[in-house]
């Protein structure tokens, strides 16, 4: 008889967890504190600039697309900058921006977007 007295408060307990909705009953995972990892995204793009010409090649390693864009400011007030129009860097593909200023160069950059 011992047995069954000490199974009876063990019994109801599980029947009790058993009865609780999934998102409020225990789990064995561990949570650490820390935020979830970002998702990996954004071409790697390496530039050159030879003279007035501006030369960007953009590989995408991820599997989101990245549609990326050559800007380009020009050293001369009189010499307008320039932005490229977007390009789709599918998954694995290298693209190539170029662009030109009359004279120098002052600053070259890319902007990355993420397809919606």
């Amino acid at each position: 008889m011992r047995l069954s007295r000490s199974l009876a408060p063990v019994t109801v307990a599980v029947a009790l967890v058993l009865c609780l909705p999934y998102d409020a009953r225990p789990s064995a995972r561990v949570d650490d504190g820390k935020p979830p990892a970002p998702s990996l995204f954004g071409a790697a793009c390496r530039t050159a600039v030879h003279g007035s010409h501006v030369v960007a090649y953009c590989h995408n390693p991820y599997v989101d697309t990245d549609r990326v864009r050559l800007h380009i400011k020009c050293a001369r007030w009189w010499d307008i900058g320039t932005d490229s129009a977007p390009v789709d860097t599918l998954p694995a593909l290298t693209v190539r921006l170029t662009g030109r200023c009359w004279e120098d160069v002052r600053s070259v950059w890319i902007s990355h977007q993420k397809e919606r």
